[in-house]
């Protein structure tokens, strides 16, 4: 459990911990997620990025992608489409 003080401004310092914890650099941002009750602080380029992966889960067999060779000559097919 880590501790940490609001300041007159409403703000706070994340412990080194906690960002560790959550791989949280100088500039990243974060989240405030309200999930049963409880507020949950994450990194929002990794809630992001977490998203983007459902929304295209299962999309690659969808479009019959099964190797890294189909996806370049997937890549190389739009481009000549430009």
């Amino acid at each position: 459990m880590e501790l940490a003080k609001i300041t007159a401004k409403g703000q706070i310092t994340i412990p080194i911990y906690i960002r560790k914890k959550l791989n949280l650099k100088d500039g990243d941002k974060v989240i405030f997620i309200e999930e049963n009750g409880k507020v949950v602080m994450e990194n929002s380029t990794k809630v992001a990025l977490r998203e983007v992966q459902e929304a295209f889960d299962g999309e690659a067999e969808r479009v019959g992608l099964e190797t890294e060779e189909d996806v370049v000559d997937l890549v190389k097919q739009f481009r000549k489409e430009e």
